[in-house]
């Protein structure tokens, strides 16, 4: 069943707000989705994830191009500086991900064609993942009570961000700004220094992401008897695109607010109180 565009432009609502605030947009987004009897390992599906992703990207550097300007690109050493230490996380990222990807396929799933993706509709597995991911946000946000303003992103710093980041990719529902914002305030950054990086991070890592998801999409088409058109079925799907960018925007405007005025707790409440809704939808049979 292909989503109607009123489905579509829901989607991209939920997709772009979630995405950008620290409560797991895979989880929200895949439990709409099955509220609305869509598959979420659909074809149509992918690509639509695709579309959102882009939208909540530009949202992104719309929104932190300033503070970017300001942190890495003021003077060349600056810019130096941030280039290796965004750079190291990036890798702390990539091998902590590929690791984790080839135990889950290899070892837990157990199959020469086993993909981690097969777990991306597992609620019970999302809720799990939701729930650590809250823990994560409560414990960072009341153990650094006091905001300390601007501390050096040390390149220690850096990697643990980029590991705990890492870890959040094989998994739905453990929310990446969360994860990362809440391990760069544990490491002594300050509220709004851990926000810009942490996003830094998230845009360095999209496209991969979104090449990802396409090159599943184009597998997916190549295997099926009558493939898709590609432009038919992008064409609904900006009007997704357009959402979660206007819901990206605001939703970075909130979390900011939250964050940078000591209320960074309640989002970690939401993801425990989301959770448990999770597992009793689960339970069921959702």
């Amino acid at each position: 069943m292909s989503p109607t565009i009123l489905q579509i432009l829901l989607l991209g609502l939920i997709q772009g707000a979630a995405e950008l605030l620290p409560v797991s947009s895979s989880a929200h987004v895949i439990v709409a989705e099955k509220l609305m009897k869509l598959d979420p390992s659909s074809p149509e599906m992918t690509l639509l994830l695709v579309m959102l992703h882009t939208g909540t990207m530009f949202a992104v550097i719309v929104y932190f191009w300033s503070a970017w300007k300001k942190s890495f690109f003021s003077s060349r050493a600056q810019f130096a500086g941030a280039v290796m230490k965004i750079a190291s996380a990036t890798v702390c990222t990539t091998f902590i991900y590929l690791g984790l990807k080839l135990l889950i396929e290899k070892v837990v799933l157990g199959g020469a064609k086993a993909e981690v993706e097969q777990l991306f509709s597992s609620l019970p597995l999302i809720a799990g993942a939701l729930f650590a991911a809250g823990v994560l946000i409560l414990w960072s946000a009341f153990k650094v009570k006091k905001d300390t303003g601007f501390g050096e992103i040390t390149l220690p710093t850096a990697c643990s961000i980029g590991l705990i980041q890492g870890v959040c990719l094989p998994f739905r529902g453990f929310s990446r700004s969360g994860s990362t914002i809440s391990v760069g305030l544990l490491k002594g950054l300050g509220r709004r220094q851990a926000e810009v990086f942490s996003f830094a991070l998230g845009v360095v890592l999209t496209p991969a992401a979104i090449i990802q998801e396409l090159h599943r999409f184009l597998k997916s088409q190549a295997a099926t008897a009558s493939p898709a058109h590609l432009g038919h079925l992008i064409q609904p799907q900006i009007v997704g695109m357009i959402g979660s960018f206007a819901a990206g925007l605001l939703a970075l405007r909130w979390l900011s607010g939250w964050l940078e005025n000591g209320r960074w707790h309640y989002f970690g409440y939401y993801c425990v109180a989301a959770a448990g809704i999770i597992f009793v939808l689960s339970a069921n049979g959702l």
